[in-house]
């Protein structure tokens, strides 16, 4: 299928242009990218490594490390790893299939195309439409309802639908970026809805079958023998301090999936970048999308603000920087590339495609250690544009150690602050009971010997002893350790009843998607 959009015609015409006057001194990866990726491999600590390039239709593929430590599985380039948010740039396209079918369009009302959808708010449900799904600019704030799914739940994605209802919105509709991932499975509901087939088997047989993508998987029991597993440092009071070790959790999937969920390796990854270099093109006779759904996707639909970054790294602070449909439009050192990256707990990932130079690339690693992702990705992305290439793992080292110097530094400010002495108001058993968010669901806190514990009742394994801290406040210890710590401060009225319970994260650090200031549980009645 072609398209008869002719700014898509004009826009093809001149990508390809640009990349006839690509010089040969981009035609090949780096020479030093083998020694280069292991040298920031072993300066972080990242177990396994891999790295998908596509240079017009030639591919390239490096595999490095291991899939866990301490077994003697090397990393190939059909090892699978977890793309996290990348995943959802394959949602996107798949809404984009479906409306080059016909079935959808861009601007279709979700509630039109989704039976009881609904928002929080009457105007955002009544106009929200299918691409403001995908575009980050609903009002709810960073983050907001990941708990539905973070780590795990055993809810349904139709029940992750029906809690949108009960998240307040932080600003009005349409009038900020706020990166969330909630609305990423509704938009996969509604590819059943309109499709008759779950996400699942879309992206399966509408997408990795087309392309070839042999390994790639849409859940961790998807995956075959060959992948990673996920790995941490969560021993100390930051996590990503201390040593690194196997994580017992840190799979994303189930509802969450259409934001997170897809595991793909080397070789997956470099037949996706081909594609999406060829703006939707497969071969000579195949089309996955059309053109003009290419530069739906990667046309900028919400505006970001661009936040300074951290002295040490001024480099990659972009001038302009926008969300398309599951992709960043931005611009590295003046130079306009998409981009995304992906995390879950235990495994990293990011893809650029850099159209003036017909190039993509991805680089996944099956830790947290960010600093050797970023460092390997920066290091590609000078080489490919012709730029003079820093000491990225010098830089990101400063980096890091200043954010781990300065949480440790505030953990201990807030314990110096902190009145163990001032017991709680109540007796320890006044505390349990069941309580209620609006969107979450129910918490039940219940006596264990002299203390209390608390579950999440509808999250596997987030459950745990609750210590007293100060006053009427808590902390979690969670039997789970792959999982933030947070603090419970029990709000008492003017009879010294439980009217509400506040929580926060205990690491300054701690992953937005550990959205505990947006829960508000109240005694259950």
């Amino acid at each position: 299928m072609t398209s008869t959009n002719p700014i898509a015609t004009v826009a093809t015409a001149l990508i390809a242009a640009s990349t006839l006057m690509a010089t040969a001194a981009w035609a090949a990866p780096p020479a030093d990218l083998d020694t280069y990726a292991r040298q920031a491999m072993a300066r972080f600590g990242a177990p396994g490594m891999a790295v998908a390039i596509v240079e017009g239709q030639s591919l390239y593929t490096r595999a490095y490390g291991v899939r866990e430590l301490g077994a003697p599985g090397r990393v190939d380039e059909h090892t699978s790893f977890p793309i996290g948010s990348n995943t959802k740039a394959f949602t996107a396209a798949s809404v984009a299939i479906l409306v080059d079918e016909g079935k959808l369009a861009w601007d279709d009302r979700v509630i039109d195309r989704l039976p009881g959808f609904a928002m929080y708010d009457a105007y955002a449900t009544h106009e929200m439409t299918v691409r403001d799904l995908l575009t980050h600019r609903s009002g709810l704030g960073l983050g907001e309802g990941d708990l539905l799914f973070t780590p795990t739940t055993s809810r349904s994605r139709a029940d992750v639908v029906h809690a949108l209802r009960y998240l307040k919105p932080a600003t009005s509709f349409r009038s900020a970026f706020a990166y969330d991932n909630v609305l990423y499975p509704v938009a996969g509901q509604l590819i059943e809805a309109v499709s008759g087939q779950s996400w699942e088997d879309f992206v399966r047989q509408r997408i990795f079958a087309p392309v070839g993508m042999g390994d790639a998987a849409v859940s961790f029991e998807g995956q075959g023998p060959d992948r990673v597993s996920p790995h941490a440092r969560t021993s100390q009071a930051v996590r990503g301090m201390g040593p690194i070790a196997v994580l017992a959790s840190g799979h994303q999937g189930g509802a969450a999936a259409p934001a997170g969920a897809i595991y793909a390796s080397a070789s997956d990854m470099a037949k996706w970048l081909r594609v999406l270099l060829a703006h939707g093109r497969i071969d000579q006779t195949r089309r996955l999308f059309s053109e003009a759904a290419s530069l739906e996707m990667w046309t900028p639909q919400t505006l970001i603000q661009v936040s300074p970054a951290p002295p040490p790294l001024g480099l990659i602070e972009p001038n302009f920087q926008d969300y398309g449909l599951g992709f960043f439009i931005q611009d590295y050192r003046g130079h306009k590339i998409i981009t995304h990256s992906g995390a879950i707990l235990g495994g990293l990932s990011v893809l650029v495609v850099i159209p003036e130079r017909n190039v993509a690339f991805a680089v996944m690693i099956n830790s947290e250690d960010t600093a050797a992702r970023w460092s390997v990705f920066y290091h590609l992305l000078d080489h490919y544009l012709d730029l003079p290439s820093p000491d990225w793992p010098g830089l990101y080292q400063r980096a890091i150690d200043k954010i781990h110097q300065d949480a440790v530094k505030a953990l201990g400010k807030r314990q110096e602050a902190r009145h163990a002495d001032h017991a709680p108001s109540l007796a320890i058993g006044a505390y349990a009971g069941v309580y209620r968010d609006p969107w979450y669901g129910t918490a039940t806190i219940s006596r264990s010997g002299e203390g209390l514990r608390i579950r999440f009742d509808q999250t596997p394994g987030m459950e745990g002893p609750l210590e007293p801290a100060q006053y009427d406040t808590f902390r979690t210890r969670w039997s789970d350790r792959d999982i933030e710590d947070a603090y419970l401060t029990f709000q008492l009225d003017a009879h010294g009843a439980i009217k509400a319970v506040r929580m926060q994260a205990v690491s300054p650090t701690a992953d937005f998607s550990f959205d505990y200031p947006d829960l508000n549980f109240v005694p259950a009645k």
